[in-house]
């Protein structure tokens, strides 16, 4: 029951969850928020030599990471402030003595109760995957395995690969099938296949983990380790035929439209007939096959594994999907492996946060409305409406002025720049939940009904034109996004609060944090994944040959720079991985410094506590990506995230920018001096 989202944006952040339990005081920080604050400064340290800590080092001591968290910073201060709101929110819908059954108010308020009804759930226990586990025990046959796959695709739990309409990368205005590889219970390929030493004990604890659910779902320690095995071995054989996520990154690569006959004959020993049968959907037309190694692969393995072998992997994607909302034994194993052995959490979150967090995932427009309403002033809307043109216009201009770009492509870009479609705070049309239907008294039986409400409108779409005014992400989501396919950049009401956008702040603070996030998701546009996207959203190359070579150069620069940038005294920032949250960065940076420039008319503002406006600006960008993290789960990151860690993202960018080490100073002393020369100069 994991879910992935398949839009294909371009995030902000990677948000992990953390933590902020006192509402008054979360309300006070709304309204005194300062826009620099000296005290969170180690003013000991130079800014050359660091600037992450030179301007967050006070605030990191002051804020050792919470135990149930893995880090801690802007980001999840901020969404755990907004989990205060939804509380409220949810609280005062549950409240509602006169909710209609099937009403809005009704489902929110039936779906946070049932997974807060402890009791219940703990009465159950495995009882609740009982008909389940009964189901897979009595598949009698291969084609039998391969329709109860489709059944689950059906309930949204995408067992073995993913299965789901998006837009046709080359045909952007219309909705087509999708397979994604999947099937992994290890969140990394390189995870089964790789033999350093923090690979081989991750596969060792969870080979453990593997018996430990076996058991718990009711076999005796020898039959549970034996299915273990069994889970480890078809998992890498799984791996040996996906993709990296290197290589995911190439959409080209990843864009293979094909018929079902053409699906048959890459992969004969799937009955494709079977499976979109029993989704409902008998003739998916054509389809992008992602991966086409990896469905191909499954071919083989259907027939190399043995039918036990199946039904002990479909109990596995069982459990393992449904673990965090079974009883407490399940939750507390599942905690073990995936929060305490990867990333290095002490504790669970509370039980409400968790419980929130899949009822405003289940419903989440329904619970978004009532949060704008609440928390979103007007006022925000159309200010950001005025930072999105201001850093549009100073883009087109940086643009104009590009040296290494020909007129063609010039005149091509600024087309795309003024096609990018700007959606702000919430949608015009919020999502219709009638169809969902939400019981007072299984969670587990809502979780499944969110999931399959969500998976039969992704089956709906395929073959019709794409609704583009839908959103890729919830209003009180704290993140923002680029869509290449709708070539959009969308920022939810979520974000639009300090330290990101402040409205008592200074011009610079701002346009150095909310300005350089808008600026992110323009240059996502321009990337190395989104400048393969023309201005309609369609995969067409629109550049010169030239352009394209002087751009790689560029970019490989950069990546040469994270290459080298080391963490853990030892680790390096993967700058392949990692190329197009980069590229974002430095773009947004240089995008808002022009526009906070045209926005002062050739006025410069007095210093304000000793500080000047540019600055301020790249003071108010650093203080954004502040935070402590785990060194477990640094090292995941490292390895899973395509965002650099923090402390790169403040220590990197900048310095390739003139106007920064002139800001601060900067020398060929500094540690973090970038000569001129190797600096690299894109957007």
């Amino acid at each position: 029951m994991k879910k992935m989202n398949f839009f294909a944006l371009a995030a902000i952040a990677l948000l992990l969850l953390g933590a902020c339990e006192n509402t008054k005081k979360v309300k006070e920080e709304k309204t005194m928020t300062k826009a620099i604050d000296l005290a969170s400064m180690d003013k000991d340290l130079r800014p050359g030599d660091d600037f992450f800590r030179f301007v967050n080092g006070g605030w990191m001591k002051e804020n050792p990471i919470p135990p149930e968290h893995s880090t801690y910073g802007a980001f999840i201060i901020l969404y755990e402030q907004n989990q205060e709101d939804l509380k409220q929110l949810v609280k005062e819908v549950s409240a509602e003595k006169d909710a209609n059954n099937g009403s809005v108010s009704q489902k929110i308020r039936d779906f946070y109760n049932s997974g807060m009804d402890t009791i219940r759930i703990e009465e159950l226990g495995v009882n609740a995957i009982r008909k389940d586990i009964d189901e897979i025990n009595a598949l009698k046959s291969k084609t039998d395995v391969q329709a109860y796959i489709a059944k689950t695709h059906k309930a949204g739990a995408s067992t073995l690969f993913y299965f789901f309409s998006s837009a046709d990368q080359r045909n952007s205005s219309m909705e087509i099938a999708n397979f994604y590889q999947g099937g992994l219970g290890l969140p990394d390929v390189d995870y089964y296949l790789n033999d350093d030493d923090r690979s081989v004990k991750l596969r060792e604890a969870y080979s453990i983990h593997l018996a430990k659910m076996f058991q718990l779902m009711g076999d005796d320690k020898a039959t549970a380790i034996k299915g273990a095995a069994t889970i480890l071995k078809m998992e890498t054989s799984l791996a040996k035929v996906s993709k990296t996520r290197l290589e995911r990154r190439d959409p080209i690569a990843n864009y293979n439209k094909m018929s079902l006959a053409e699906l048959k004959e890459l992969s004969p020993d799937f009955d494709w007939d079977i499976y979109f049968t029993t989704l409902g959907l008998p003739d998916p037309g054509d389809m992008n096959v992602s991966q086409t190694d990896f469905i191909a692969g499954l071919s083989p393995l259907m027939k190399q594994y043995s039918l036990d072998d199946w039904k002990t992997y479909l109990l596995w994607s069982l459990v393992d999907g449904s673990a965090t909302y079974l009883s407490n034994d399940f939750v507390e194993q599942n905690f073990d492996f995936f929060g305490k052995t990867l990333s290095g959490r002490q504790e669970m979150r509370a039980r409400w946060k968790r419980v929130l967090d899949n009822t405003s995932g289940a419903l989440g427009e329904a619970i978004g409305q009532l949060y704008v309403e609440k928390h979103f002033p007007p006022e925000s809307k159309s200010r950001m409406i005025t930072l999105v043109e201001n850093l549009r216009k100073s883009f087109a201009q940086r643009i104009a002025k590009l040296d290494w770009m020909d007129e063609e492509t010039k005149k091509k870009a600024i087309e795309k720049l003024d096609a990018i479609t700007v959606k702000i705070g919430y949608p015009d049309k919020w999502k219709d939940y009638s169809k969902l239907n939400v019981v007072a008294d299984s969670y587990l039986q809502n979780v499944r009904a969110a999931n399959t409400f969500e998976f039969d409108r992704t089956l709906e779409k395929i073959g019709k034109p794409v609704d583009k005014s839908e959103w890729g992400m919830t209003p009180q989501t704290v993140n923002a996004y680029y869509n290449p396919t709708n070539n959009e950049i969308v920022f939810p009401a979520g974000i639009l609060q300090p330290p990101f956008f402040n409205k008592d702040a200074d011009d610079a603070v701002n346009y150095g944090a909310i300005g350089v996030v808008i600026g992110h998701e323009m240059t996502h546009g321009f990337d190395d994944q989104g400048r393969q996207y023309d201005k309609d959203g369609n995969l067409n190359d629109w550049w010169t040959e030239d352009d394209a070579k002087r751009f790689a150069d560029k970019t490989a620069l950069l990546a040469s720079q994270y290459d080298n940038y080391t963490i853990l005294d030892s680790l390096n920032v993967d700058g392949q991985l990692t190329m197009g949250e980069n590229i974002a960065d430095l773009g947004g940076l240089n995008i808002s410094f022009d526009a906070l420039l045209m926005s002062m008319n050739g006025n410069k503002p007095a210093p304000i506590e000793g500080y000047t406006y540019d600055q301020r600006f790249f003071m108010g960008y650093a203080q954004v990506w502040r935070q402590n993290i785990r060194d477990k789960e640094l090292m995941r990151r490292l390895k899973e995230d395509v965002h650099s860690p923090g402390e790169a993202r403040v220590n990197i960018p900048p310095f390739n920018m003139d106007i920064f080490i002139n800001a601060f100073g900067i020398t060929a002393d500094d540690k973090l001096f970038i000569p001129v020369q190797k600096r690299a100069y894109i957007w």
